[in-house]
């Protein structure tokens, strides 16, 4: 998937990610003069154009962008994709790295996109928020999958029946990929929304993608929980955090525990 790349002069890089958050960006990057946003190449059209509008009239700043190639961008992350360790609970290296050493469950992947490979915030705290869940023998969603790491990991926590689902072709391919190389036994996947899966609920969700995505996704999760089931929520500032509870209550959820890391946000959800 080709990208634009926003890239934004600002003297307050997080609050200008909180309010560019709300539009259809994906990722983001701070950097020393600002504010580096991504952008899929469809999303670009007139309605997003006056919607960043309307954000510079809230919060002023200014931008230039630049294009990139899917390929170039895969590039750069591989160039740049280091072993993540998330203490001694979980590792996550490349074909090209050395095996890793003192870490209880160790996956593999070749990184062929950004999302998904445990360096950004929402995919450690996920990780870390997966320690206190029991997945023995659960069946689980792992909703915006990326590289699979997330249904790897839950794999190898005893889960029995897994499905990852993704709306971007690239990481669909990349995850099925993926599990070949860490020998994964029980994981499913599929291209698409929740729409695309096969219809039945699950014992555990893992949801990482981001705070608009979610609030659409929340009505459609519930149903897909197990009376019992625990949501794993991520990919939300803290500056989101009241509307993201407004709509679990709503929906009859409830957060049980968070965690945070650099104002990004990880819920434990469960039924009301």
């Amino acid at each position: 998937m080709n990208y634009w790349k926003f890239i934004c002069a600002t003297d307050n890089a997080e609050i200008l990610t909180a309010f560019l958050s709300q539009l259809e960006f994906d990722s983001f990057e701070e950097t020393e003069n600002g504010l580096h946003a991504y952008l899929p190449e469809r999303a670009l059209n007139e309605e997003f154009e006056k919607q960043l509008t309307q954000v510079q009239q809230t919060f002023p700043f200014t931008f230039r962008k630049e294009f990139i190639k899917w390929e170039n961008w895969n590039k750069k992350w591989e160039d740049n994709f280091t072993p993540i360790i998330v203490d001694d609970f979980c590792g996550i290296r490349a074909t090209f790295h050395e095996p890793l050493e003192n870490v209880k469950h160790k996956i593999i992947i070749n990184p062929k996109m950004a999302f998904g490979t445990g360096h950004h915030e929402t995919t450690r705290l996920v990780i870390n928020g997966m320690k206190d869940v029991d997945f023995k023998d659960k069946s689980v969603l792992d909703y915006g999958c990326g590289t699979g790491v997330l249904a790897f990991l839950a794999e190898k926590l005893g889960a029995s029946e897994l499905i990852g689902v993704d709306i971007e072709q690239p990481a669909f391919e990349n995850a099925k990929e993926n599990a070949q190389l860490n020998q994964m036994q029980n994981i499913q996947f599929f291209m698409g929304t929740l729409d695309d899966i096969p219809t039945k609920t699950f014992d555990r969700i893992l949801a990482n993608i981001n705070r608009n995505v979610l609030l659409d996704s929340i009505p459609t999760l519930k149903q897909l929980l197990n009376p019992n089931g625990v949501i794993l929520f991520s990919g939300i500032l803290e500056q989101d955090l009241p509307i993201m509870n407004q709509c679990l209550s709503a929906n009859d959820l409830n957060t049980q525990k968070t965690l945070s890391e650099n104002n990004w946000m990880m819920l434990h959800v469960t039924h009301a």
